[in-house]
């Protein structure tokens, strides 16, 4: 899988190879998003806002840390949001579940349990988002709710979209799957009105930095220090 993904970042005689079954994939994308725009398949809208954080590209962009910041000021503001999200990476899926921070990450996915702690905020896992997000409005009063990923997921209606972008490689070889990275064809991104790049942003779009915080003690995670208040020549990060 990585040696592959070594060719999603610049053109070669791979992709290249790849490129007709790239297309196929992007026409699928834009004839299922268009049924979906048409009514032909269903689009659950819910009674609250909903907002939408994803990305174009396979692979991880910064999505999970923005929408633990979004959601954090959102609480600031007087809201009550919740988030839902697909639970990758869960070994042990069940069905449908909260993710508390003292949740199992097998069971959930790691992601969730980092949102649960960071935010305090109520977390649904649910492959079924627009029942996931239902889930929150019911049993939580969540008065917005927040997907982390889920662009593609039509099946849950949304009243505003963020794309995030890798500042550095952008959009790749601009091919979709499996030729390039893309999950849609790079025009997409001409209808999300919100584009943030985590790096170096383009005109158009907001930039976004993650900084660390601070250090945990891996014997005594209770005993931390700011990221500049690590002494010694040599850190390493684990």
């Amino acid at each position: 899988m990585h040696w592959l993904t070594r060719h999603w970042y610049r053109r070669t005689w791979l992709s290249l190879l790849l490129l007709p079954l790239g297309w196929l994939y992007c026409l699928a994308a834009v004839l299922r998003r268009g049924l979906y725009r048409a009514g032909v398949f269903k689009t659950a809208v819910m009674p609250v806002p909903v907002i939408v954080v994803g990305n174009l590209t396979v692979g991880g962009t910064g999505k999970t840390p923005l929408v633990a910041w979004l959601v954090r000021w959102l609480r600031e503001q007087g809201h009550r949001p919740g988030i839902v999200l697909r639970g990758y990476g869960a070994r042990a899926w069940g069905g449908p579940a909260w993710a508390g921070a003292t949740a199992d990450p097998a069971a959930v996915g790691d992601e969730a349990v980092v949102l649960a702690r960071h935010t305090g905020c109520p977390v649904r896992v649910d492959p079924v988002r627009p029942r996931g997000a239902r889930a929150l409005v019911d049993e939580k009063q969540c008065d917005v709710i927040v997907s982390d990923d889920g662009l593609q997921h039509y099946a849950l209606g949304r009243d505003l979209e963020i794309a995030v972008i890798d500042g550095e490689r952008r959009l790749g070889n601009g091919f979709c799957l499996p030729a390039g990275p893309l999950r849609e064809p790079a025009s997409r991104l001409d209808t999300v009105p919100i584009r943030v790049a985590h790096g170096r942003p383009r005109p158009g779009e907001y930039a976004m930095e993650l900084r660390p915080v601070a250090f945990h003690r891996l014997d005594r995670p209770q005993v931390q220090a700011g990221a500049k208040g690590i002494g010694g020549p040599r850190v390493h990060g684990v």
